[in-house]
């Protein structure tokens, strides 16, 4: 497996772990990982904090330059809310762990010229597939269902 989607799997279940959802994102430039995190919406009690906005970030203020330059790397497909800040920082790549369980903005992304990579990679689905069937009431509150 690719040491990247890897690292976004580690951190899912760090998620996981700690009582949240189980999706992590790494943002990569240049070969190295500048950000790194997982869904922290229970554990801080935040709006927006899912995985990919937790690694943006973590990556901290970054140049235009470094965000059009650079990879995401995330366990789930992004959601509306990450699909604008994937597209706000204008970042060119985005690898999907699994779009099986959540389909989520995939055709904005790619309709402003976001390469997407889907992997259905079998960890990924595993981790979601439990935690909606163990915490329904949460997974849906994450994807603004409820």
């Amino acid at each position: 497996m690719d040491e990247f989607m890897q690292a976004a799997i580690e951190e899912a279940e760090k998620g996981l772990k700690a009582g949240g959802v189980p999706v992590g994102s790494v943002l990569v430039y240049q070969g190295k990982i500048i950000g790194r995190g997982h869904n922290l919406r229970q554990q801080k009690n935040s709006v927006i904090l899912h995985g990919e906005m937790s690694a943006l970030e973590n990556a901290g203020r970054q140049p235009a330059s470094v965000y059009r330059n650079s990879v995401l790397y995330t366990t789930l497909s992004p959601c509306p809310m990450c699909s604008g800040a994937i597209r706000l920082y204008q970042i060119p790549r985005v690898i999907i762990g699994e779009n099986q369980t959540y389909l989520g903005d995939e055709a904005l992304l790619k309709s402003s010229g976001v390469e997407i990579e889907v992997l259905q990679n079998a960890k990924c689905i595993d981790l979601m597939h439990q935690f909606i069937a163990a915490n329904p009431e949460m997974w849906n509150e994450d994807i603004g269902e409820e």
